[in-house]
Order: structure tokens, then C-alpha cells, then sequence
């Protein structure tokens, strides 16, 4: 019985052709399904806020919560009430949560319009052009969403100072540094609440769909 050579052994195994587990147009096909399917959880989210914003946007719309805010930090820095002005106030409000809503609708049909056609697209430069075209409409929904929120702070601060003008009431220092320091903390703090519930949220998928991005890309680069 001949020995057993165990370096001769490991030598030949070594030199055996590792076969490849998938082929290119198998990864292709994973990454595609894989893509599709990211694209389709950020779709299914954005339905999800449109429809908790519209419940929440009824039932503040009928509790009257932000006139009244508005109302007490007026009362602090001793204006008198404007019957007219509060309701301009409320007319503003109203068309940003309306504004709002409505971006909001449009970003729901720009995923289910990317999720579709990412669904049937099977050129790989397609698909890439698509996924990047995607990420940017991710980037500018969380963008504008900030947007709006500082928007409603500023005509928020705006109508106070118009009132007190308007008015000619002068504030203690004491009280208007009060006003201004919460405002900017409370939006501040909005700010990052929505920036790190997007990071959370949409983040964690598109970090996904940026690896399957840079392997779709990978693939490319070696059919070229």
C-alpha cells in the first residue's frame, strides 16, 4: 500500500479550479429581485406616513392644538388677543399640513413609480441609472420634509413678531429670549427627530441597496 503523501494531497487540492457558485446573470438576477424588493419597502413606508400623517393631521385639525400654543406664547409676552390674525395664523398652518400631505403624496407615487419600473427593467445600465434616479428622490423627500418643518417654524416665529408690531407691544427681555430660545431648541430638536428616524428608517435599506449598486456597477465594468 503506497503512503500517504498529505503535502502532495493538499498541493493537488489546491490546484483544483474553484468553480464559481453563481454565474454573472444568476447574481444579476439576485440583485435585481434584491433591488426591486428594497424599493418596494421604501414604497410600503411612504404609504405608511402618508396614512399616519392624514389621521394625525384630522385629529389636530379638530383639536385646535397649535392656535392654542400659539395663542399662550402670545399671552406670555402680553399681546392681546387678534381674532383675525389668529385666524390668518390658522389658515397658514392649514395649507402647510395640506402642502405637506400632499408632498408626501407625490413621493408615494414617485416610489410606486420607481418600484415599477425597476420592476421591469432588464438592461443593467437601466437598472443602475434607475437605482441612482431612486436614491435621489429618497434624499429629496427627506430634504423637503425638513424643509416644510422649517418653513412652519418660520411663519410660525413671523406671525408672532407681526402681532407684536402690529401692536406695539415691547417684551420683557427675559420673556421674548424664552420664545426664541425654545423655538430654535424645538425645531432643532424636530430636525434631528426627522433626520435620525430617516437615517434609521430609510437608511438602513438604501445602505443595502447601495452594496447591490456598487456590485451591479462591478458587473458592468467587467462585461465592458
Amino acid at each position: 500500500m503506497p503512503d500517504f503523501d498529505l503535502d502532495s494531497f493538499k498541493k493537488t487540492w489546491q490546484e483544483q479550479p474553484v468553480q464559481p457558485k453563481y454565474d454573472s446573470a444568476e447574481i444579476l438576477q439576485m440583485l435585481n429581485k434584491k433591488s426591486r424588493n428594497y424599493v418596494k419597502y421604501i414604497f410600503w413606508i411612504s404609504v405608511a406616513e402618508f396614512l399616519f400623517f392624514s389621521v394625525l393631521g384630522l385629529f389636530y385639525f379638530f383639536q385646535d392644538e397649535e392656535s392654542d400654543s400659539f395663542r399662550k406664547i402670545l399671552e406670555k409676552l402680553g399681546a392681546q388677543k387678534a381674532p383675525e390674525i389668529e385666524t390668518n395664523f390658522d389658515h397658514a398652518y392649514l395649507a402647510i399640513k395640506v402642502l405637506s400631505l400632499l408632498i408626501t403624496a407625490y413621493f408615494v407615487l414617485k416610489f410606486y413609480q420607481n418600484y415599477r419600473k425597476i420592476k421591469i427593467e432588464e438592461n443593467l445600465k437601466g437598472l443602475i441609472i434607475r437605482i441612482i434616479k431612486f436614491k435621489k428622490t429618497v434624499n429629496a423627500f427627506i430634504l423637503i420634509s425638513i424643509a416644510l418643518l422649517v418653513a412652519f417654524t418660520f411663519v410660525f416665529t413671523a406671525f408672532i413678531f407681526y402681532i407684536l408690531n402690529s401692536q406695539n407691544v415691547q417684551p420683557s427681555n427675559s420673556n421674548l429670549i424664552i420664545v426664541i430660545v425654545g423655538i430654535i431648541v424645538s425645531t432643532v430638536l424636530c430636525v434631528l427627530l426627522i433626520w435620525l428616524y430617516y437615517r434609521l428608517v430609510y437608511g438602513i435599506i438604501i445602505r443595502k441597496l447601495d452594496r447591490n449598486l456598487k456590485q451591479l456597477k462591478d458587473i458592468d465594468s467587467q462585461e465592458n
